[in-house]
């Protein structure tokens, strides 16, 4: 995976031909060019191991938003989830390992109370999600105190590996390392001078912004703005936004305020790029924004499963024919992780955390080796694009 990346990058460093002279409110034009194959490691594990699995009474659950205005990040997990399951249940008839789903909405306020019932079911000994920052963070202590194992394909805010949580593991790079990426990206490849950074109030978003504030610098100081969730007439921003004759908008948030942010702006003329982060990164997005969507570009520390041929067609048998989403397969690679750990053997909680902690395997995704902190060794961001209607693989960016 390492000499794909740096061949996917030197690919997408080569591809400028544009020149920009940010401050004139979207001057800014390069053409970035799409990657169609993706290589995986010869030694990805796959969830049906060797088919010799021996189990009884010991299931795994996902949690997180099922339904509710970003539901289709936490779908796009749970497909990848049941699809491992699926594969491994198929390959290994003396270890039926149960699939337990969980309905949080994405919903911080809601999630405690959903996790509470997920920790009393013994038989749950693992757990993928939660997919948001924001639902981790308000049941990420009392998980830990349950000693449940739970690996989160997508849950970015930086301070969840700072509670001194033991069982909480993430299966992608934080915001940390996606705020500095997401900077080089617009300033670097899209070449833009004036940017605007807005945010929304989760926590994901916060932590996002400020971590891609730090590196843009100078940059961003004239433009700043906060939505809210829910958030629907964005007329004070776009103005903002326009005022500041702004090469790119930034966005950090989801996409339910993303799309319509992206929409109002462009119906007030902004003719700049609009660049959303992983959160945005859904082709629910591109229907909600409609044509306006055509503007934009996304960083993600994800890798996308379409373009892995025989897990896109594996996918879309459990997913009723929708090719894989955003962290589709980390979900699908987190899964096959605690499986791996059940075929070892491992009957209870305890168990399964101290394998997940000691784990040292490709995955289909990327490498998957943890500090003690539950962050990846190490991590890698990559580029998205809206190009005739879907969201289209530039590379590596970082």
């Amino acid at each position: 995976m390492a000499a794909a990346s740096f061949a996917l990058s030197a690919c997408a460093a080569n591809s400028d031909n544009g020149s920009g002279n940010g401050g004139n409110n979207g001057s800014t034009k390069v053409d970035i060019p799409v990657v169609t194959n993706l290589p995986v490691s010869p030694n990805a594990a796959k969830p049906a191991g060797d088919g010799k699995g021996k189990c009884s009474g010991v299931s795994l659950a996902y949690a997180g938003a099922k339904s509710g205005a970003n539901a289709q990040l936490g779908i796009n997990i749970l497909n990848g989830v049941k699809l491992a399951i699926q594969e491994h249940n198929q390959a290994n008839k003396d270890c039926q390992v149960k699939l337990k789903e969980f309905d949080t909405e994405g919903d911080p306020g809601k999630a405690p109370g959903v996790v509470t019932q997920l920790l009393s079911e013994s038989d749950i000994i693992g757990m993928v999600g939660l997919p948001f920052s924001g639902e981790s963070k308000a049941t990420g202590g009392a998980i830990d105190k349950a000693n449940l194992v739970h690996i989160t394909p997508s849950a970015t805010n930086p301070d969840l590996t700072k509670n001194g949580w033991t069982t909480f593991y993430r299966a992608l790079g934080n915001d940390s390392v996606q705020g500095p990426a997401a900077a080089k990206f617009i300033t670097g490849k899209l070449q833009a001078k004036v940017i605007c950074v807005i945010q929304d109030d989760s926590d994901y978003g916060i932590g996002l912004a400020n971590a891609a504030n730090q590196a843009l610098g100078a940059a961003a100081q004239g433009c700043q703005d906060k939505v809210t969730t829910g958030q629907k007439d964005f007329s004070a921003t776009t103005a903002k936004v326009i005022n500041a004759k702004a090469d790119a908008v930034f966005y950090a948030g989801y996409y339910a305020e993303g799309a319509p942010l992206d929409q109002q702006l462009v119906t007030k003329g902004f003719k700049g790029t609009f660049i959303g982060p992983d959160g945005v990164k859904d082709d629910q997005f591109i229907k909600q924004a409609g044509s306006a969507s055509a503007n934009a570009f996304f960083t993600c520390p994800c890798v996308p499963g379409e373009l892995i041929p025989d897990f896109a067609k594996a996918y879309e048998g459990v997913s009723g024919g929708t090719a894989p989403g955003t962290y589709s397969l980390e979900g699908y690679d987190a899964a096959t992780i605690l499986l791996k750990g059940i075929d070892s053997g491992i009957k209870d909680r305890a168990a399964l955390r101290d394998f997940v902690k000691s784990y040292d395997g490709d995955g289909f995704s990327k490498h998957f080796k943890w500090n003690p902190d539950g962050e990846l060794a190490q991590s890698t961001v990559y580029g998205y694009k809206v190009q005739d209607g879907k969201i289209q693989y530039v590379g590596t960016i970082s």
